[in-house]
């Protein structure tokens, strides 16, 4: 995720924000420009519109320029800092409109819940989008059940079917996610890490299924057409301290079956470009130390720059010292691995499938 910059007074902000902290500037990210923007308040028509006030781009004083409106769950319950369209017919922003289905938001902690996985929806929408998978370039996109466990029924299974990801709000909860992790070995569970995974499968059919890929993934991947009800009941019954997968996946989950293996490389896949973004926008260089010295110091490229993501090995080349860098620094802070994975030459062959099946559809 880039750091962007006030275009009132130049200051760092965030993807995130809603107002500069520096100068006070209204702000709000446009998907359409996939950027952070101040914003003025827009003359409005006659009659006056009943989303209130319109708003341009604070650098764009021309007549006629666009109009946007800010997303109506801007504020205190939702703190969305997406705009649209002045135009357009809803009042939801692209990427809340996405979430179908919401839990009682009368109860706090299923508000504050909401407001959680909302910001890393929209972090995942701003990844599809540069990687050219979002609604905006024409795609099918996923819609979104944030519910709640209920007393006296089954678990909300936080999953995906038929083009639609649910998502259980307790996975909001820090508490609840740890614990989760540490009763399934795992040792990694975020938010932003679940919304990757699902979405995975959501892009499965569109990038492997549908475009003639299929035999190439079998190869990878393992079939996909046997039984996944009992290849998960396999998993799950195994040792969970087996580490035999580590040639050949990227976490012992993906052994579980062909499409879980995806779903957990399609995530993996977006923490990479993601973080390289980051890394970039802050001119990070590195060099791993070695016996001898600092080894040659290069920049971080930005993975969605014109042409440089064609070059997946170069993505590697700097995603590798860039997660020791990540981790070291957790270290120094007392916490845990940011990334706490190592990726085997498997794993990045199968990370390789999903890198060109996303370039070619781009």
């Amino acid at each position: 995720m880039r750091v962007f910059n006030c275009d009132a007074c130049g200051h760092p902000v965030f993807f995130d924000s809603v107002q500069c902290v520096h100068c006070g500037a209204t702000l709000a990210f446009i998907p359409e420009l996939l950027r952070v923007a101040a914003l003025r308040p827009a003359a409005a028509p006659t009659p006056a519109p009943a989303s209130g006030t319109l708003w341009s781009l604070l650098t764009d004083r021309a007549a006629g320029a666009p109009r946007y409106k800010l997303c109506s769950h801007r504020g205190p319950v939702g703190q969305c800092n997406f705009a649209l369209s002045a135009d357009d017919a809803h009042a939801l922003c692209a990427s809340c409109r996405q979430t179908r289905w919401l839990p009682d938001l009368s109860a706090p902690a299923n508000a504050l819940h909401w407001t959680r996985i909302e910001a890393a929806k929209r972090q995942l929408f701003y990844t599809l989008s540069k990687l050219g998978l979002g609604p905006d370039a024409g795609h099918a996109e996923p819609r979104f059940e944030l519910l709640a466990d209920l007393p006296g029924q089954e678990p909300v299974m936080t999953g995906h079917a038929n083009g639609t990801i649910t998502l259980n709000v307790a996975e909001a909860d820090d508490a609840e996610r740890a614990r989760r992790r540490l009763a399934l070995h795992e040792p990694y569970r975020t938010l932003i890490g679940h919304l990757r995974h699902e979405s995975g499968h959501f892009f499965w059919d569109q990038l492997v299924q549908s475009t003639g890929r299929i035999d190439e993934f079998r190869s990878l991947f393992g079939d996909e057409r046997q039984d996944y009800g009992q290849a998960l009941q396999h998993y799950y019954g195994r040792d969970p301290l087996d580490t035999g997968w580590r040639s050949q996946f990227i976490s012992a989950y993906a052994t579980a079956h062909p499409w879980e293996d995806w779903a957990e490389t399609w995530a993996h896949y977006l923490h990479m470009v993601d973080l390289l973004e980051t890394a970039a926008s802050y001119g990070t260089h590195l060099g791993l130390p070695t016996a001898t010295g600092l080894a040659p110091v290069q920049r971080v490229h930005d993975p969605f720059e014109p042409g440089a993501a064609r070059n997946f090995q170069a993505m590697v080349d700097q995603w590798v010292p860039l997660t020791l860098l990540a981790n070291s620094l957790n270290r120094s802070l007392g916490h845990g691995d940011a990334y706490p994975f190592a990726t085997s030459a498997g794993a990045l062959r199968k990370l390789q499938f999903v890198h060109d099946a996303v370039q070619d559809r781009r």
